[in-house]
């Protein structure tokens, strides 16, 4: 569960960005979104192979 939290601090973060780069035109912005989007997508899938190795275990 501690992994799910941090997934959701990631999106909060990379909020601020979001609005700077789609509402402002800030390109920089944009840059730490794309960043941020990659922590979440390596994030995600950490999540998802623990979730599948628990899983694994009940069987």
């Amino acid at each position: 569960m501690k992994k799910f939290e941090e997934l959701k601090n990631l999106i909060a973060s990379i909020e601020v960005d979001a609005d700077k780069f789609y509402n402002k035109g800030n390109s920089a912005a944009g840059t730490r979104v794309r960043k941020g989007m990659q922590d979440l997508k390596n994030l995600a899938q950490a999540i998802r192979a623990e979730v599948q190795e628990l899983k694994n275990k009940e069987n």
